[in-house]
């Protein structure tokens, strides 16, 4: 059971590694790459172009209503007044204006 953990835990980093080289080589890919000179046309269409001008929706989804009800019994137990005594012993007077 051990080293069907041990072997999983090298499946991860490995497929972690290659996320992040398919991240770094597409943002070069997408940094570097250029076009010919009648490609500034309206219909030029280019899909490592069109990714630099697709937006992220952050848009949070909805979600629905729950319909269910549930008793809240809050049970608090009585608790008396806290008592403290006025005190009018200073380490020194007020300031007099």
């Amino acid at each position: 059971m051990l080293r069907v953990s041990a072997n999983r835990g090298v499946f991860v980093r490995a497929v972690c590694v290659l996320a992040v080289a398919l991240v770094c080589v597409m943002g070069t890919v997408q940094a570097t790459h250029s076009h010919s000179e009648n490609s500034t046309t309206s219909r030029h269409t280019c899909s490592i172009c069109a990714t630099a001008h697709a937006g992220l929706s952050t848009q949070t989804p909805a979600s629905a209503p729950v319909l269910a009800t549930a008793v809240l019994a809050i049970l608090v137990a009585e608790v008396s007044p806290i008592f403290r005594p006025v005190t009018s012993q200073f380490i020194r007077p007020p300031p007099a204006f």
